[in-house]
């Protein structure tokens, strides 16, 4: 028998903490939250509204610091980094969709999905071209030249996710990425979301309210009360 090979670590979380001066007063969103997760692992993370779900992906994804405690991700301190410096690296490790998929609108779909490339300086047919070759991996070919007002919600997220991954990230971050979506539309963008990050072999971090679509990831994690905790995925009930 052939031993098995554990995937290196991508991304490690020591003793984070993050507060909210609310007034005089303190918020403590959470505190002393320790994790990894390794490289290819589709890791969810669940909680009650308000458990600081969001807060945390944003400050994995550096968009945000801890008040205390660090994030190492692909081996970057998080705070040894200017903010000029962290975005830097976000902009080339790192992939993000949102509730809302913050398509601009008087754009086309695939000007849309072209657009980090374009803001890195990549030249426009170099950059249109590869956001065609996208559009056609989420499916959307056909749709290319439409406006994001004349696309279907399901649809423009499919946009925002080639978005995401036109830059070759490592790592993928999604934040309630199927929150606005009917149910059967959202589970077809799951279904994408979990397809290409086989495909790529991404890493990839989903905050998400449907239990039926963290049961489906390798792991979970979830935020109660300020604190993590992992819990199988077969043991989430809706």
């Amino acid at each position: 028998m052939h031993p098995i090979v554990q995937e290196p670590e991508i991304l490690r979380v020591d003793k984070l903490k993050k507060v909210y001066k609310s007034g005089d007063t303190d918020l403590v969103l959470f505190e002393n939250l320790s994790f990894q997760v390794r490289k290819g692992e589709m890791l969810a993370v669940v909680g009650e509204s308000g458990s600081g779900k969001s807060s945390l992906l944003h400050i994995l994804g550096m968009l945000d610091r801890a008040s205390q405690g660090d994030v190492y991700c692909a081996q970057i301190q998080a705070s040894k980094l200017t903010d000029d410096g962290a975005a830097d690296f976000r902009n080339r490790e790192i992939g993000f969709v949102w509730q809302f998929h913050y398509l601009l609108p008087e754009f086309t779909a695939q000007e849309n999905v072209a657009m980090p490339l374009l803001m890195r300086g990549t030249g426009y047919q170099s950059a249109m071209h590869k956001a065609g070759s996208w559009l056609q991996q989420v499916g959307l070919s056909d749709r290319s030249h439409h406006r994001a007002g004349e696309l279907s919600g399901g649809e423009q997220q499919r946009v925002a996710l080639a978005r995401a991954l036109i830059t070759g990230p490592q790592i993928l971050m999604a934040d309630e990425p199927t929150g606005d979506l009917d149910n059967r539309t959202a589970k077809m963008v799951f279904e994408l979301i979990q397809r290409l990050h086989r495909e790529y072999r991404l890493t990839s971090l989903i905050v998400t309210h449907n239990l039926d679509f963290a049961r489906r990831c390798d792991r979970v994690l979830r935020l109660h009360q300020g604190q993590v905790d992992e819990v199988p995925p077969e043991a989430l009930h809706s």
